[in-house]
């Protein structure tokens, strides 16, 4: 008697989110394969937007020089376009290793339905943190790598000036620091309420209080890294947390910069900080962040969701601030 062939798990479809070109996104189908030994297959569940970044992206605003060092870790095709870019999916994942079948995971991919990887570029999601909530853990790793690189102590006045994703997770953390007096500084009041989920205290830029022992910037503004180094004790530090792509800054270097001996120090999540590098690995800070994430006072940074369909429209209108967001998450078909 003949034996038929067993059968062989049939290769998924999937879509993926592409900016084509400077303004215009769309998306397109895409070959996913099977997961060879060593890898997984993710099902995507939600994703989130990177709104700094991704606008910078969407406009064609990644300068030439940083081409090459802005690359996502799975980035398909190249700058300003068509290119397949976004760091923040959460999903299931369906096939491979099978330690890690039916885990949630987190990784840094692309806004697509569904992809292979290898098993160490996932990061399993702790059973603490809802799969909406650890979108938020790229934002969170990055506030993790500043306070290492800005390292405030016990009792510290710091200030963060800009109440976007990544501000109010450096926001949240400082405000679980013993001791630490935190400020959140932003231009729209409405993020009050934000700050205060974080158990910070919130100000408008001409309320904020000065001297302080640490100012973390992260508005990506010349207004708001001026207002930063106006609030800086003497000799402080401030740490800058924004990417401004090809934009020019200004900022008074004159006046108070120098009679204050003032520190303006970079931070940008593509390294493990200085202060850890030689003690902890992409994996084991991107695992930390997701613990951090066990707060459900960070749902408040979740400030708006769309269906996968719908990003190619949603967007531009993040991009152009037509559509107020903190993280806005994607929600991926069933």
């Amino acid at each position: 008697m003949t034996v038929p062939p067993a059968p062989q798990p049939r290769t998924p479809s999937a879509a993926a989110f592409w900016v084509l070109s400077p303004g215009l996104g769309a998306i397109r189908p895409v070959e996913v394969g099977e997961p060879a030994a060593g890898e997984v297959l993710v099902r995507t569940v939600f994703s989130g937007v990177s709104r700094g970044t991704e606008s910078v992206v969407l406009r064609g605003g990644v300068p030439d020089s940083q081409r090459e060092a802005m690359r996502a870790p799975f980035q398909d095709g190249d700058f300003p376009g068509p290119v397949k870019y976004g760091y923040l999916s959460v999903g299931v994942v369906e096939r491979g290793v099978p330690d890690l079948v039916g885990r949630t995971v987190f990784c840094l991919y692309p806004h697509q339905t569904r992809y292979v990887v290898p098993a160490t570029a996932v990061v399993p999601v702790p059973d603490a943190v809802p799969a909406g909530r650890a979108v938020l853990a790229g934002a969170m790793e990055t506030a993790v790598n500043a306070l290492w690189d800005g390292a405030p102590l016990v009792g510290d006045r710091v200030t963060v000036v800009g109440a976007g994703m990544v501000g109010c997770c450096v926001a949240g953390l400082l405000a679980r620091m013993p001791g630490v007096d935190v400020e959140v500084v932003d231009t729209d009041p409405a993020r009050a309420a934000v700050a205060d989920r974080l158990g910070a205290r919130f100000a408008l830029p001409a309320d904020a209080r000065d001297d302080r022992d640490l100012v973390v910037h992260a508005s990506a503004t010349s207004a708001g890294l001026t207002r930063a180094l106006e609030l800086a004790a003497r000799e402080a530090t401030v740490l800058e947390l924004s990417w401004y792509g090809d934009r020019p800054v200004t900022v008074p270097l004159g006046e108070f910069f120098h009679q204050r001996r003032l520190v303006v120090r970079s931070s940008q999540v593509g390294t493990v900080s200085p202060a850890r590098r030689g003690r902890r690995t992409f994996a084991e800070r991107t695992a930390l962040a997701l613990d951090l994430l066990a707060d459900s006072a960070f749902d408040a940074l979740v400030t708006g969701e769309s269906p996968f369909d719908e990003l190619p429209e949603v967007l531009p209108r993040l991009a152009d601030g037509r559509l107020p967001a903190l993280c806005h998450r994607i929600r991926y078909p069933t």
